[in-house]
């Protein structure tokens, strides 16, 4: 799909969302604490609650709250219904400079997509409250039912919808912040960029084509 060293210009570039342009942290972190109580459950500190950012919701009730398959079902119920009640705004906090970049992206005419984990009606949502929905030809997000939330599915999705769209996929790459971003492109043979101020770890950058520190660096990445 892409060239064997891969650079600008690109022909499509695939976004991960919480993390990479938005700060959702604060949102998703208030919203586990009040589920894991809900359910009885002990609730961590906040720095172990931002494990749960960036990988689907589900698997961190599994994982980090150790929760079987029918107790984070049922938990990932009750955190998307209080989702549902509070609206986008939550999660809507963006890191200085990327609805910049979002919009010069758009305008230079590179088509863009958002491939993220969170819940697609939710993303849809915080798009529309920021204004920038329409800069992207596809906005693909975890179902429901979350039988699509694995990064590798979601970009699996995305570029399916590209595809229909005709949009040119011969030099695309992913931006994001978490192994997740990395791994789930690479497992279509999309190479990505990492960004330094979402909730990675430096060792999650392993297999990234970059690595970027400031909004600024990875602009000249992308534009």
């Amino acid at each position: 799909m892409t060239r064997e060293n891969p650079s600008k210009p690109w022909s499509c570039i695939l976004f991960d969302l919480d993390g990479t342009i938005t700060d959702s942290a604060p949102g998703i972190i208030g919203r586990l604490s009040r589920t894991l109580q809900a359910m009885g459950r002990p609730v961590p500190l906040p720095a172990e609650l931002v494990a749960f950012v960036g990988p689907p919701i589900l698997e961190g009730f599994r994982d980090v709250a150790a929760m079987n398959e029918d107790e984070a079902k049922e938990a990932l119920q009750v955190y998307r219904g209080l989702a549902a009640k509070e609206g986008p705004q939550d999660d809507a906090a963006v890191f200085p400079g990327m609805l910049g970049l979002v919009r010069a992206i758009h305008a230079a005419g590179v088509p863009m997509a958002i491939a993220t984990s969170k819940s697609e009606v939710q993303a849809l949502r915080i798009l529309d409250h920021l204004r920038i929905d329409d800069c992207f030809a596809v906005i693909c997000g975890s179902s429901e039912d979350e039988t699509r939330s694995a990064k590798a599915d979601v970009v699996e999705e995305a570029l399916r919808r590209l595809r229909e769209q005709q949009v040119d996929l011969s030099n695309i790459v992913m931006v994001g912040d978490r192994e997740h971003d990395v791994k789930g492109a690479g497992a279509h043979g999309v190479p990505a960029i990492m960004v330094e101020w979402g909730y990675g770890s430096p060792a999650e950058a392993l297999g990234a084509i970059a690595v970027v520190h400031s909004v600024d660096q990875l602009r000249t990445k992308l534009i």
